[in-house]
């Protein structure tokens, strides 16, 4: 399943991540979703997340558990785009164990791009849409 992502990023683990049956606690995984996602959109589509007038905002999100992964090891995290609308975009980020060839926990995640201040849903900003449409399946 590597091949399936066309972006990768390097995540580090950090000791508070594991939890006391000496894993990477569930939850962070989400963190790890969110880290991967808004660095692509911020170094590759340009998204302004302090002053931007677009932002985007989380809409729903999944995680299937299926290995362990754990602190020291850092994490490999593939990212696709599995559907591109107007105002959002469904990813797929798959979490590796450094040179596994499959995921130790596969996620999904819909952002939708809102006004700022009214968070009323707004068309993407095309850079944003061009770096999307770079990675979508």
């Amino acid at each position: 399943m590597r091949d399936r992502y066309l972006h990768w990023e390097t995540i580090p683990t950090r000791w508070r991540d594991n939890d006391l049956y000496g894993h990477i606690n569930n939850v962070v995984h989400y963190e790890y979703f969110d880290t991967v996602i808004n660095r692509y959109l911020i170094t590759s589509g340009g998204l302004d997340i302090k002053a931007g007038e677009v932002i985007g905002v989380a809409a729903s999100s999944s995680c299937e558990y299926r290995a362990p992964l754990a602190f020291p090891s850092p994490v490999e995290a593939g990212l696709i785009v599995t559907r591109l609308g107007t105002s959002s975009v469904h990813y797929e980020i798959g979490l590796f164990n450094s040179g596994d060839d499959d995921p130790a926990a596969v996620g999904t995640f819909v952002h939708v791009f809102v006004d700022r201040t009214t968070r009323r849903p707004v068309s993407m900003p095309a850079p944003v849409r061009r770096a999307l449409e770079l990675i979508t399946a």
